[in-house]
């Protein structure tokens, strides 16, 4: 018996040395959390919340995502790519990127540009969220504690690769499938939503497409209002910190490019 638990602690300590966590994971992230099993979130926990969460962004259509957020007295999770519709460091993402943040939503990562991470090596798969969580520190000075991997799709490395930096990965209980139906069918998603009433929802939406901002979030918030749920972030419906870190922004530099770094790719 003691042979066996021995031979246990072995194979799991030859395990975790064998991780290479890269120089640029988050300074403040300690040892036990390194050690700790990656958490998958897929649900909200709070009774009577929906976290109405944006991927795909910063785009354009964000500000009026938020207008309509705020005048809900709600509050929104913009998943943002480092590098996908636009380059988030161009000087309109960077100021839709910082426009969220100040407005009190919550920013996360979606990875910089995109790509299928089960298809990825383990120093691609930290690259790709590394880079977006600097990104977004450096325009917001907060760096993010919750990644939604692109698709919905990870592994065991991808969630071990989140564990070392300390992410949350997040993904949803509820996909509007705004990005392939119409609006009107999407709507009545929405309406079936809050006649089901289930204790909390954790919904997926997009925020680069027009009838997503102007014609099924107004919608959404009122059926989910009228049903007497609260519209808060992702972090508020889980009881958890959106950020490892807040700070100051940094000031622009040339590290601010996304020159000879990875494209959006399908």
């Amino acid at each position: 018996m003691l042979a066996s638990i021995f031979t246990a602690v072995t194979l799991l300590a030859a395990t975790a040395s064998a991780i290479t966590i890269p120089a640029h994971v988050a300074r403040n992230v300690s040892e036990v959390l390194k050690r700790t099993p990656g958490q998958v979130v897929t649900q909200c926990t709070v009774p009577n919340t929906v976290a109405l969460t944006f991927d795909d962004g910063p785009w354009v259509y964000l500000y009026d995502i938020s207008k309509a957020l705020i005048a809900a007295d709600a509050k929104g999770t913009f998943f943002f790519n480092g590098n996908n519709y636009d380059c988030i460091y161009s000087a309109d993402q960077a100021k839709r990127v910082k426009y969220a943040y100040d407005k009190g939503h919550q920013v996360a990562s979606h990875t910089w540009s995109h790509r299928h991470l089960p298809t990825l090596t383990w120093d691609q798969i930290h690259e790709e969220m590394w880079l977006v969580e600097d990104a977004i520190e450096k325009i917001t000075g907060a760096y993010p504690a919750m990644v939604r991997p692109p698709y919905g799709e990870y592994n065991d490395m991808v969630v071990d690769a989140a564990r070392v930096r300390g992410q949350t990965i997040t993904t949803w209980d509820f996909d509007s499938l705004d990005w392939s139906d119409s609006a009107d069918d999407v709507k009545k998603a929405y309406t079936d939503l809050a006649n089901r009433r289930p204790s909390n929802a954790l919904a997926l939406n997009h925020e680069v497409y027009e009838q997503s901002a102007h014609n099924i979030l107004p919608h959404a918030i009122s059926v989910l209002k009228a049903a007497g749920y609260k519209l808060v972030t992702l972090a508020e419906c889980i009881g958890q910190s959106p950020y490892m870190r807040v700070g100051s922004p940094k000031a622009r530099d040339d590290s601010w490019t996304c020159a000879n770094r990875p494209n959006y790719q399908l």
